[in-house]
């Protein structure tokens, strides 16, 4: 057998040549992946080719075509083995990330295989059934028709205890305390602002105190959310909170936004819908004490479902906010 170096223009093996020219895209798809991976691992092709059980001689192969198709070498030859060259751990990044993306997909497709049927109970808050969590809903609705969802709207001591005492599987909700009966199985950090009018006098400021909100009518979550709290400890130490309307409905606090010059203040996923629209303004509050933290938990003790295991991967996907995250 012999090899030309990657800069050569055929391979030949066994007295027959082939132009590499001809390999295009094909030669970052299945066993290649694998193969060079392995050899990233080993630092041998031997090596690699006895744990993957192949010949060495195939593997060699992928790694020359693959280096004529980039056009520079993966792996620095030495007397004791491979290593990596920089253009090498720049591929073999991109390898292991598809590969790993290649085995998330096929572990949906197997959970999604075994939900013949199933029933997911789902213990939260009022204004997350009304806002994100409604979307959630919808879409897994359309993606897994044979799971029936059911939504069941509390505060957060009934939350907790819907889930602790088996009634629901999951609480999707907003800063609950620690629970012993309770395991956390995701965290969003969502980011707090004031919501108003896009034709607002705030409208147009890049981040706001509750200071500046003071000379304008609120309209605030009442005391059963945990919304209201997290208003409050962000507020001014001696400042007057006098909403001129207190409510446990998401859906008043943006309707009464819309109208000038009302002021209220949401997480920034409640209101994703109305600001796409064009129809509402977020404007951060300024600090790193307005974040809401956004949960996921089951109870503790016993097993999920399939279905339940299923939903959490699936709105764990769709809670997630890059531009909240590590704020």
């Amino acid at each position: 057998m012999t090899l030309i170096a990657p800069s050569g223009n055929a391979i030949v093996e066994g007295g027959a040549s082939r132009s590499s020219s001809n390999m295009g895209t094909h030669m970052l798809h299945g066993r290649a992946l694998r193969y060079i991976d392995e050899v990233a691992r080993q630092g041998s092709i031997r090596k690699a080719a006895k744990k993957l059980n192949v010949a060495a001689s195939a593997i060699n192969r992928y790694i020359l075509d693959l280096e004529t198709e980039l056009g520079a070498p993966i792996f620095e030859r030495l007397p004791k083995g491979l290593k990596l060259t920089s253009s090498g751990e720049l591929l073999i990044a991109h390898i292991r990330d598809t590969l790993k993306a290649h085995e998330a997909m096929r572990n949906q497709i197997k959970a999604l295989r075994g939900l013949s049927r199933g029933e997911v109970t789902v213990a939260t808050m009022a204004t997350l059934a009304a806002g994100r969590l409604a979307e959630i809903v919808a879409a897994y609705r359309s993606a897994i028709s044979q799971v029936s969802l059911r939504v069941i709207v509390g505060d957060r001591d009934s939350v907790v205890e819907l889930v602790a005492s088996g009634r629901a599987d999951l609480a999707l909700a907003y800063n609950l305390p620690e629970d012993s009966r309770l395991q956390r199985v995701a965290e969003f950090r969502h980011r707090l602002g004031v919501v108003v009018s896009p034709h607002h006098p705030l409208a147009l400021r890049k981040t706001l105190k509750i200071s500046d909100c003071l000379a304008y009518p609120m309209v605030l979550a009442d005391r059963s959310l945990s919304l209201r709290e997290l208003v409050e400890n962000l507020a001014p130490a001696r400042a007057q909170l006098d909403p001129v309307v207190e409510t446990n409905s998401m859906e008043l606090m943006k309707r009464l936004a819309y109208v000038e010059p009302h002021v209220t203040f949401l997480n920034r996923v409640d209101v994703d819908r109305e600001l796409a629209n064009g129809e509402l303004a977020f404007i951060p509050l300024a600090g790193g004490g307005g974040l809401q933290r956004l949960n996921i938990l089951h109870r503790a003790r016993g097993s999920l479902s399939p279905a339940a295991s299923h939903f959490i991967n699936f709105a764990s996907e769709r809670l997630r906010l890059p531009e909240d995250e590590g704020a």
